[in-house]
């Protein structure tokens, strides 16, 4: 049984707990976040899934906190599954962290060791593997935002080297198995277009954010193909609208787009930031 230590912490989102706070705080009150801390829950949860960005708060944040908003305000989940890319290059084709906690600045977030184990045995090809998530940063960023709106919050990290559709659609179908007779909740971790001019990544990231709207993750991955979009979590999107699909989902809500330029001022070379959620 192993604990991850944070290796974005004071870099991504600050190390002390309550600046982190703060800062999470002030990414719900900003002017490109949702505007307004979480509501009281309904007792009812319609949201199977979500897709957030991954970069530092101060970039992305806002955007992101429109998702966490939304889960916010519906019941929480008994698990999970945070998908994320693999930045790294280190690790396997899909990789689980199958055991232990995570650790941040607000504390321990469990992993779901059954739920990781059903994911892992429902599939030939996904690898039980630490090394994958030693320096991702792509689902460390969402644990303390989970922590903030549920406190402890059981979950399988999942992190995809290989993000082709054959490979997504496996993991997709392998989730939504292992998540059967299960509350789970699925969040996509993915940045859209980097280091584009404002206008092309806006031009780009409007075909991403239109194909996921649809739920169709083979267009998806063929306008990223073709278009040569730099999203780097397409295959985690894509692995979530497969899931969420076969888990009930029947529609897609595009609840913010912003780009890092809306907050630096600077439209030459921007990072492109989406939150959308998927509900039956």
């Amino acid at each position: 049984m192993g604990v991850r230590r944070p290796c974005v912490a004071g870099a991504f989102y600050p190390a002390d707990p309550e600046r982190l706070k703060n800062a999470i705080r002030e990414c719900f009150t900003h002017r490109l976040g949702p505007g307004a801390l979480p509501e009281q829950r309904r007792p009812v949860r319609s949201i199977v899934s979500v897709v957030c960005p991954h970069a530092g708060y101060m970039y992305s944040g806002p955007t992101a906190a429109h998702s966490y908003h939304h889960l916010a305000s519906e019941a929480s989940p008994e698990s999970i599954v945070i998908l994320g890319p693999n930045h790294t290059g280190l690790g396997g084709q899909v990789s689980i962290w199958g055991t232990g906690a995570w650790e941040t600045p607000l504390g321990m977030a469990p992993v779901d060791e059954e739920l990781a184990r059903a994911i892992f045995e429902a599939s030939d090809f996904i690898d039980m593997d630490e090394t994958a998530h030693i320096r991702e940063h792509s689902i460390e960023v969402q644990l303390p935002f989970l922590q903030y709106i549920y406190g402890e919050a059981p979950f399988v990290p999942i992190c995809m080297r290989f993000q082709d559709l054959e490979t997504s659609r496996k993991v997709g179908r392998a989730i939504a198995e292992a998540s059967e007779g299960k509350d789970v909740l699925i969040l996509a971790s993915t940045d859209l277009t980097h280091m584009e001019s404002k206008s092309s990544a806006t031009a780009k990231d409007r075909g991403v954010i239109d194909r996921i709207a649809s739920m169709d993750e083979a267009a998806l991955q063929n306008w990223v193909r073709s278009q040569r979009v730099t999203m780097c979590g397409y295959g985690p999107v894509s692995a979530a609208l497969v899931a969420s699909k076969l888990m009930g989902a029947s529609r897609a809500e595009i609840l913010s787009y912003s780009t890092s330029g809306d907050i630096t001022g600077d439209a030459s070379a921007v990072v492109g930031y989406a939150a959308a959620k998927i509900t039956r």
